[in-house]
């Protein structure tokens, strides 16, 4: 929930040193980090999202200072956009999440943990939407807090949550365990992925509770699978 003026730096040899070090699943101090969950391909996910049939009723920019040019398309079963990666690291503060690592830091998220508490940017991956608005309206599309995305990165996929929301006319965010478990540089405030980042978001789906990553993964890959099948 942030709007940001920064240009990403190109990430470059240090989302490199980001990569899989640690299990897949996180626990509630570690972030998760793999070159891959579930079942289904990152090839395969993105043979399905080659071409799209807009959505919304513009398009996004990545950054304040870009053009409008993310699209939000559909498919049968979810919908998903091509942009960059912003690194959110709002909720709880932790040790690389908090108002001295990051000058845009908010103590909150739009959605919360099952008990009422922000979540935890650091250790549980999740998406920012962008806020509601007459571009596009999320809730609308079947996208709901807590529901599953399928992040693909280079040759990666990452299950995570739509955890929180952004701004209205910016798209292209997630949060440090997101990047993290990417190998892309988390640094809130030098970090992120200036492009090639896919977001697939599963319609009607909820992750119970939504702070459980091991849950996001069986769900998502049951659902990546019924994705590939549909379209």
């Amino acid at each position: 929930m942030r709007l940001r003026t920064l240009t990403l730096a190109a990430a470059s040899g240090a989302a490199l040193l980001a990569a899989g070090l640690l299990p897949a699943h996180a626990s509630a101090t570690v972030s998760p980090r793999s070159a891959q969950e579930g079942t289904v391909s990152a090839a395969d996910l993105l043979a399905k999202v080659t071409s799209c049939s807009q959505i919304s009723n513009g398009k996004y920019r990545t950054d304040e200072e870009t053009s409008a040019t993310v699209p939000v398309c559909g498919k049968n079963g979810a919908v998903f956009w091509k942009a960059d990666m912003d690194i959110d690291c709002d909720g709880q503060r932790t040790t690389n999440c908090n108002e001295d690592r990051d000058p845009w830091y908010q103590n909150d998220t739009a959605f919360h943990q099952s008990d009422g508490k922000p979540l935890k940017a650091e250790t549980l991956p999740y998406v920012v939407v962008p806020s509601s608005s007459s571009i596009w309206n999320y809730s609308g599309a079947g996208i709901q807090g807590g529901g599953v995305v399928a992040v693909v990165y280079n040759n990666k996929v990452e299950y995570a949550v739509v955890g929180d929301t952004g701004p209205t006319q910016i798209i292209g965010e997630a949060s440090y365990a997101t990047a993290n478990a990417l190998g892309i540089d988390p640094d809130p405030e030098t970090g992120g992925a200036d492009s090639g980042v896919t977001y697939i978001l599963f319609k009607n789906s909820k992750v119970s509770p939504i702070e459980s990553h091991s849950a996001a993964v069986t769900l998502g890959d049951q659902l990546a699978k019924q994705f590939i099948a549909a379209n």
